[in-house]
């Protein structure tokens, strides 16, 4: 798994719109940027009380062992896990090695209209992770080392 990129303000203002147009167009109640680890980036929602945190951990966590699962069987083409329930239903859609993207939506809306609606806000985000990539190669994050008891190293005041 590759750490993620430095992003900055710009960044996240590109995701949540592009996760607010994600939402709009396939009438989904929420949509998250979430890193492979399970870190929550960013997410816009229609109002709904979701706890997305802790969705984003265990939408990772079964992103993850699908794909484990697709490597013992050597299915190479796997990059996402559908969940589909009564009310709501879940896609997670790999974006590239560091970040999903996990869509909530209604049970009533199919999930190949979530697909289609999905694909090019994933190449999207994809471009703008590879132009965070490229603005500052050396650096990266790696959420899972962050000592959350003391943020203070990552959280810090613009000059």
């Amino acid at each position: 798994m590759r750490a993620l990129p430095q992003l900055n303000e710009d960044d996240i203002r590109l995701f949540d719109k592009e996760l607010q147009a994600l939402i709009d167009k396939a009438d989904a109640a929420a949509a998250l940027v979430v890193d492979q680890g399970g870190f929550l980036i960013t997410s816009q929602s229609r109002g709904q009380e979701f706890d997305l945190t802790t969705i984003a951990a265990l939408a990772s966590g079964s992103y993850l062992a699908n794909q484990t699962i697709a490597n013992l069987v050597q299915e190479n083409g796997f990059n996402s896990v559908y969940q589909q329930g009564e009310r709501f239903s879940m896609l997670v859609v790999s974006v590239d090695e560091c970040c999903l993207l996990v869509i909530i939506f209604n049970a009533s809306v199919g999930v190949g209209a979530v697909k289609y609606f999905a694909v090019p806000i994933v190449r999207r985000l994809v471009r703008r992770l590879q132009l965070a990539q490229k603005r500052a190669p050396a650096k990266s994050l790696d959420l899972s080392a962050l000592n959350l008891a003391d943020p203070s190293d990552v959280f810090k005041r613009k000059s």
